[in-house]
């Protein structure tokens, strides 16, 4: 049980830079991002391809993020310069990425045909060279895995509180808020939501290259519902730590990834209930996460209302005795 609770917090902090992703163009942007579940395996299939053929597991991961930031310019093209809708803009992509990622792990067989997945078993990896370390300093590795993804989580959280407190940050806030404003101040919105589309799916990415590490594979599958799994996290964090600032925000967002994936975890040791059941339990899970908040709103007021009214009550019968 200890294990894989361990694993549930670990899988959780690395989905939790895929949420960071997801929080930046669905609340930042309110922009509905389906690239996502596409540029999640081009972020994998690009780090496990490279490893494959034998470069830096560190410039993998790195190129990795880059090739989901060209992902998300592309949606962003498609929208601000192509007019496309959105939703239609984010599909569009996703659908292309499909066959591109097919392409990329094609790189490691001889005429590049398309692949459906690459393994990783004795392949060194970010992971593994990790794990190396920390075991030639003499430390147990029981938890290293927890400790060095919390590290890099943080450093991507950091960065991004301070990015969205920049100017550049700011304005992307306010385009998200209101693009008429940001127009009449001679703001370049169609600039803006293309670093916001092309940052959000750089994280995105570097999610899945280390999923991929994590894992030991990459699959062309691997991204689908990747998206409700983000909003899941979102939707969460801001339900149990609310949305006063941005650093908060952010907190919140690494943490309900977190929750989310041990809530999967009690829920799969359920007996009747297996790996297949996952998809259910994410959409059950973000209908929760939906519904309780406003429910639990609407009991307070309630509470709040009929206590206003109790104390109007006594005031009334202290007057009339």
């Amino acid at each position: 049980m200890l294990g894989a609770l361990t694993g549930a917090v670990e899988q959780g902090l690395i989905y939790g830079i895929m949420a960071l992703g997801v929080y930046l163009t669905f609340r930042v942007l309110d922009f509905p991002d389906l690239t996502v579940d596409g540029s999640f395996v081009t972020g994998a299939s690009t780090a496990a391809m490279m490893i494959v053929l034998g470069y830096s597991p560190l410039l993998a991961t790195v190129t990795a993020m880059i090739a989901g930031f060209v992902a998300g310019m592309g949606t962003g093209l498609l929208h601000t310069k192509g007019g496309i809708n959105p939703l239609l803009s984010g599909i569009l992509m996703m659908i292309a990425l499909y066959s591109i990622n097919l392409r990329i792990m094609g790189l490691t067989v001889e005429n590049s045909v398309g692949r459906p997945n690459i393994p990783l078993l004795q392949s060194e990896t970010l992971i593994t060279k990790y794990i190396s370390f920390v075991e030639s300093l003499g430390i147990p590795s029981s938890y290293a895995i927890v400790v060095g993804a919390l590290l890099v989580v943080a450093v991507v959280k950091i960065v991004l509180d301070l990015f969205l407190k920049t100017e550049v940050g700011l304005a992307l806030r306010a385009t998200g808020d209101n693009k008429r404003m940001i127009r009449s101040f001679s703001g370049n919105t169609d600039r803006l939501t293309i670093i916001g589309l092309a940052l959000s799916n750089g994280l995105v990415a570097l999610s899945g290259a280390l999923i991929a590490q994590y894992g030991k594979f990459a699959d062309v599958g691997m991204g689908i519902g990747m998206i409700v799994i983000g909003l899941a996290s979102v939707i969460i964090g801001e339900a149990l730590f609310g949305t006063k600032s941005i650093v908060r925000i952010t907190f919140a967002v690494i943490v309900g990834a977190v929750i989310y994936r041990l809530v999967l975890a009690f829920a799969l040791r359920i007996e009747f209930l297996d790996t297949g059941d996952m998809k259910l339990l994410t959409a059950l899970i973000v209908i929760l996460a939906l519904i309780l908040p406003n429910r639990l709103s609407a009991l307070k007021k309630q509470a709040v209302r009929k206590r206003v009214e109790a104390r109007k009550g006594g005031v009334e019968l202290a007057k009339h005795s």
